[in-house]
């Protein structure tokens, strides 16, 4: 016999904007803008089982409660909750940021989520700048999820993490198609910062060497697409959007999905 479903549960999500897809009980699913739940078992993970797990980043905390599952000793995950906090460019807009602030809301979503399915990850509000080995210690594993497009300096980002880490990064981030297929092996990125928190959406040679100028060597790497969850709109196809590189992007995100690449890299020891 399956377990009644919680009315108040299920009420409770679909009253919010969800990012990530969670089986939170059966019959309870959120619809997330991105469902990632086939993409978790296709990652280059390394050791989890009984590791000491940062999640950066974690909005709903799909991941955080993946590493859980994985078998992790303890899981931390950390956030901005204030908008305002975010790396925003000076020309955004007061509307923009309203409106991104009220999609992330406080971080209910993952307090529903934790609750829900009985996690004992830690929260902390925290920005990766300010990630200190002195204040959460150190991770056996790093989970460093579509952020880096979303930060002014990603590589002083991927330094921080580094600090924190004694073991492993995974980061999984979104990459620029064509200037992959034009410029395989130079690193090159697009600069957005344009009125809202995209900033920087390098190629995948970009990537490793984000990664390793930051002291990390790179094990693996691994592309995939980070799907369309329930709570995406599947955009129609128009000329106007089919003529610049935005339209294009969001067009394949919402029919497809955001090509992204997993990067598995080692934190050196010190010398």
């Amino acid at each position: 016999m399956t377990e009644p479903i919680s009315t108040d549960l299920a009420g409770t999500v679909q009253a919010r904007e969800w990012y990530h897809t969670i089986d939170l009980a059966p019959g309870i699913t959120t619809p997330g803008w991105f469902d990632l739940r086939d993409v978790a078992g296709r990652l280059p993970w390394p050791p989890v089982h009984g590791a000491r797990c940062l999640d950066v980043g974690t909005f709903d905390g799909f991941w955080a409660f993946e590493m859980e599952r994985l078998g992790a000793s303890e899981v931390v995950a950390i956030d901005i909750l204030d908008p305002r906090q975010w790396d925003w460019p000076a020309n955004a807009r007061q509307a923009v940021m309203d409106e991104l602030g009220r999609r992330k809301g406080q971080g209910e979503g993952f307090e529903v989520a934790r609750a829900a399915l009985g996690s004992s990850v830690k929260r902390l509000e925290m920005n990766v700048y300010d990630l200190d080995p002195e204040a959460v210690g150190l991770f056996d594993v790093v989970y460093l999820g579509s952020i880096l497009l979303h930060l002014r300096d990603p590589v002083q980002a991927l330094d921080r993490v580094r600090s924190v880490c004694r073991g492993y990064v995974l980061s999984v981030d979104t990459f620029d198609v064509p200037l992959s297929v034009l410029h395989p092996r130079r690193p090159v990125a697009s600069l957005d910062g344009i009125g809202r928190p995209w900033w920087w959406r390098a190629n995948l040679a970009g990537i490793r060497r984000m990664i390793e100028a930051s002291g990390m060597t790179v094990m693996a790497r691994r592309r995939t697409l980070m799907p369309p969850g329930a709570g995406q709109p599947k955009l129609p196809i128009r000329v106007s959007m089919l003529r610049h590189a935005a339209g294009r992007n969001a067009l394949m995100c919402s029919r497809v999905g955001d090509p992204h690449v997993a990067t598995l890299a080692r934190v050196s020891p010190p010398s």
